[in-house]
C-alpha cells in the first residue's frame, strides 16, 4: 500500500486556524482510538508528528510507503521547510523495519515557493542530492500564483529531467487566505503538453467545483493522473461514475492529518465494486510506477 499524501508539518510550523481544523476532525471521527490513547487531541497528534509516531501509525494501518511533504506556504498555512521535511524522512527511515508486515517508510517530498526561492531548478537539485528527493508538490492556491506562469517553468523542467513526479494541489481549500482561482485544474493544459514527460498527480482531483475537468485532463494527457487525497472514499464512484476506466490514472493519498482515520479510506476503495486489479493500482502499483519503486 502506498499513500501519496502525508504532511508531516509539526504543531509550531502551521497556522492556528489549521491547527484547529485538525483538532476538529479528530475530535469528531477519530474519538474512539483518541479515548483509547489516553492522550488529549493535541498530544496524540504531536506523538504521530514524530519519527518514530510516524513509522508506527504507518504501519499499523498497512501502509508500505508514504510520500511526506514540506509545506512552505506561510500566508496561508504554514512553514514547514524542505530540509526539515528531508530531515524527518532521513530519521524516520533510520528506524528498524519490523520483522514482518508493512514497513511505513517515507518518501521526501520538495516542495519550492516562487516568492521565496529564486532558483528553482538548482534548489531542487540540491534537495534530489541531500535528502533522496523523489517528488515534488506545488501550492498554486496557497501560494497565490498560476501553476502554469512561466516562474515556475525551471522547477518543473528540472523535475522532468530528473523523472520526479510532481502532486498539485487543485480545487478549493477552507483555510484563511487562500485563492481558489489558482486551483482549476484546466491551468495544468499548458504544463502537460509543455513537459510530456512530467506526471503530474492532481490532488483533490479539483474538489468540489472541477471534478468533470480533472477527468477530462486525466483522459487528455497521457502524463496526468487522479489523486485521491480529501475525497471521501465511499462516494468515489458517484463522484467518478467512470472511475473503472480510468482506474490506471488514480492514485491513493489520505491528507493525514486533514484525514485522521487512514484506514477508513482504504476500507472504502477495497470495497467499491471495481476490478481488484484496479483496486491494486489505486493503492499500490500507479504510484510505485511514479515513484519508481520495485518492491
Amino acid at each position: 500500500m502506498i499513500d501519496f499524501h502525508i504532511h508531516i508539518s509539526h504543531a509550531s510550523h502551521l497556522r492556528p486556524w489549521v491547527r484547529d481544523w485538525y483538532r476538529q476532525n479528530f475530535e469528531q471521527d477519530f474519538a474512539g482510538p483518541l479515548a483509547a490513547s489516553g492522550l488529549d487531541v493535541d498530544a496524540y497528534i504531536d506523538a504521530m508528528l514524530t519519527p518514530a509516531g510516524i513509522r508506527a501509525l504507518l504501519q499499523a494501518n498497512g501502509i508500505d510507503w508514504a510520500v511526506g511533504l514540506a509545506d512552505p506556504t506561510p500566508i496561508t498555512t504554514g512553514w514547514t521547510t524542505n530540509d526539515y521535511m528531508g530531515e524527518f524522512c532521513q530519521a524516520a527511515n533510520a528506524l528498524p523495519d519490523p520483522a514482518e508486515g508493512p514497513r511505513g517508510r517515507l518518501l521526501p517530498c520538495a516542495s519550492l515557493n516562487p516568492f521565496i526561492e529564486n532558483d528553482l531548478g538548482a534548489e531542487l537539485e540540491r534537495l534530489v542530492q541531500v535528502y533522496g528527493v523523489r517528488a515534488i508538490k506545488v501550492y498554486p492556491v496557497y501560494q497565490h500564483h498560476y501553476p502554469n506562469d512561466a516562474r515556475m517553468y525551471p522547477l518543473y523542467a528540472k523535475a522532468e529531467e530528473l523523472g520526479l513526479p510532481m502532486l498539485v494541489h487543485t480545487g478549493s481549500s477552507i483555510f484563511k487566505g487562500a485563492r481558489i482561482k489558482y486551483g482549476d485544474p484546466l491551468l495544468l493544459d499548458d504544463v502537460a503538453i509543455d513537459f510530456p514527460k512530467l506526471n503530474i498527480l492532481m490532488a483533490h482531483c479539483g474538489r468540489p467545483f472541477w471534478y468533470e475537468q480533472a477527468f477530462w485532463m486525466a483522459r487528455r494527457h497521457d502524463n496526468v493522473y487522479l489523486e485521491l487525497s480529501g475525497l471521501p472514499a465511499k462516494n468515489l464512484l458517484t463522484t467518478f461514475p467512470r472511475l473503472e476506466m480510468l482506474a490506471h490514472k488514480a492514485i491513493y493519498g489520505s491528507d493525514w492529518p486533514g484525514n485522521p482515520d487512514l484506514s477508513r479510506n482504504i476500507a472504502a476503495i477495497q470495497a467499491l465494486p471495481l476490478a481488484e486489479t484496479s483496486k491494486q493500482a489505486i493503492l499500490h502499483d500507479n504510484a510505485a510506477r511514479l515513484l519508481g519503486l520495485t518492491s
